[in-house]
């Protein structure tokens, strides 16, 4: 459980700057880049409901996954890569710890749960960057714009886009804990661990929200 809390701490703090930053960038650029399409069609007021949607139930959770991937996904390669290459592991084994549980379950899990928590402040974050967005060419108070953006939500945009969040986190840490556990080819393979797990996990994500998408749309929460 120690070691649990501590790759919790570790992978939480490690991604929260540059997910909040890439948050707030996101829906910034997202309401500008929407309001004069908008505009032209007379619907500006529109644009907290439209751009609350798409960062709910898709931009934010992909985004923040994809920076997970190239973060957490390439860390847990190189570290356990290293281990791997250094016999650490190996010495782990001969010491009568299981290294499998010490080290790739307590992981996985971390990315599990701290994911769809990184997803969720994402998801305020860009919304406040939306509201300053709007702010910049229009003028709407505060207690306006987060009453028409929550207002557009309902449970079917929110719950299946943290569902999957959960998916996402573990896919990452499963994969960048695969590809570090079995490096081979001493430093050279660090690299090479570290570099697939990012490709083959940020791939992943895709997948699964594209499998995603389709069971929500099935099930009719679209």
């Amino acid at each position: 459980m120690e070691e649990l809390l501590r790759q919790c701490y570790f992978i939480g703090n490690k991604s929260l700057s540059l997910v909040v930053t890439t948050a707030f960038i996101m829906g910034l650029v997202l309401t500008i880049q929407s309001r004069p399409t908008l505009v032209e069609f007379g619907a500006e007021s529109w644009l907290p409901r439209m751009v609350s949607i798409s960062l709910v139930r898709e931009i934010a959770p992909v985004i923040t996954a994809l920076i997970c991937a190239g973060k957490i996904g390439s860390g847990i390669g190189a570290e356990l890569g290293s281990m791997k290459v250094t016999e650490q592991i190996d010495a782990m084994e001969v010491s009568g710890t299981n290294p499998f549980k010490y080290l790739v379950v307590t992981r996985v899990l971390a990315c599990t749960f701290m994911i769809p928590l990184l997803a969720v402040i994402a998801d305020g974050v860009s919304m406040f960057g939306s509201y300053l967005g709007t702010n910049i060419r229009g003028s709407i108070t505060w207690d306006l714009y987060w009453y028409q953006a929550y207002d557009a939500l309902s449970y079917s945009d929110i719950i299946p886009a943290i569902i999957k969040t959960f998916f996402f986190g573990f896919a990452i840490g499963i994969i960048g804990c695969y590809k570090g556990y079995y490096t081979e080819k001493g430093t050279e393979g660090v690299g090479q661990s570290a570099n697939s797990a990012v490709v083959v996990a940020s791939l992943l994500v895709f997948i699964i929200d594209m499998i995603a998408v389709q069971i929500t749309d099935i099930m009719g929460f679209t």
